[in-house]
């Protein structure tokens, strides 16, 4: 399955100048349970947000640069490069950016997403999930707390057969 994750706030924003606005470690914590052991296709300005490339995952990074080729990192020219070098029998989950998300709505499976109960200003934004074409098939809520500044759900979308 090819699996987009995200985490979104009400206005859609993702983050803005290539940082999340957000802190939710139980967020955090379900990304790497989903995505460890798995190939991870993200656009370059997302991994560049990263201190380092994660652990226990195939980083496969599209990037228009020529030259561009990060330690450890797989790079590709666009996104049809990215999914057919990742595995067809495996999940593949791409994380990122808005333009990614954009150009993956309709290759796409399943969404992963954290919706956060909160409107933020951003620069990326992920797409609007369309109820014609995706149907929301887990709903599971999280309320503020310590942790955890604002409250979120994480909810899991299928593609719709027609």
């Amino acid at each position: 399955m090819i699996i987009l994750i995200a985490a979104a706030s009400e206005n859609h924003a993702l983050g803005k100048d290539n940082q999340l606005v957000w802190h939710l470690p139980d967020d955090f914590k379900r990304f790497k349970q989903l995505t460890t052991g798995h190939h991870i296709i993200m656009g370059r300005k997302t991994f560049e947000s990263f201190p380092q490339p994660l652990p226990n995952r195939v980083h496969v990074v599209i990037s228009r640069q020529t030259n561009y080729a990060p330690p450890g990192c797989v790079v590709v020219g666009n996104l049809e490069q990215a999914l057919a070098i990742s595995p067809k029998n495996e999940d593949g989950y791409i994380i990122g950016g808005g333009e990614i998300f954009n150009l993956s709505m309709d290759i796409a499976d399943k969404i992963e997403l954290t919706r956060i109960h909160a409107a933020f200003e951003g620069d990326a934004f992920f797409p609007e999930i369309d109820s014609t074409k995706w149907q929301l098939s887990e709903s599971v809520f999280h309320p503020s707390d310590d942790r955890h500044a604002v409250s979120f759900t994480f909810e899991t979308y299928i593609r719709k057969t027609s």
